[in-house]
């Protein structure tokens, strides 16, 4: 396993193992270890099943370790896009202050059939 690997697999490792002491209460942080956690494992998966288009598989194992960052990178970035956070959110009669959540979004103009990418940031959430 060369360097790179090793240093990418501990990083991994101790995010892991660092997410497991963060603030178990918050849904949106059990939602974001949690998709980390499963796009990890399907990203090992998906490493090995590369290992079968290769001449000799033994010489390649390091796929696993790549799909595994790539899945829990690709996992955290689903479970934080999926936990949008407003400015201000009013929460059974509580007011809380939070920083935003910046989201792309991409809009097809029905016009011209192109696609632009916009920002977006919820500024005020709650319910009423």
């Amino acid at each position: 396993m060369n360097r790179f690997a090793r240093i990418v697999s501990l990083l991994t490792l101790a995010s892991l193992l660092s997410a497991t002491f963060a603030l178990a209460d918050d849904n949106a942080v059990q939602d974001t270890f949690k998709s980390a956690l499963y796009g990890g494992a399907l990203g090992t998966l998906v490493g090995g099943a590369l290992l079968i288009f290769t001449k000799k598989p033994g010489n390649h194992l390091d796929y696993l370790g790549y799909g595994a960052a790539a899945g829990v990178l690709a996992g955290t970035a689903y479970g934080v896009a999926k936990s949008v956070r407003a400015l201000a959110s009013i929460e059974n009669g509580k007011f809380k202050m939070a920083m935003p959540t910046i989201i792309p979004d991409l809009v097809e103009s029905p016009n011209s059939k192109t696609t632009t990418i916009t920002w977006r940031a919820d500024l005020l959430r709650g319910t009423f």
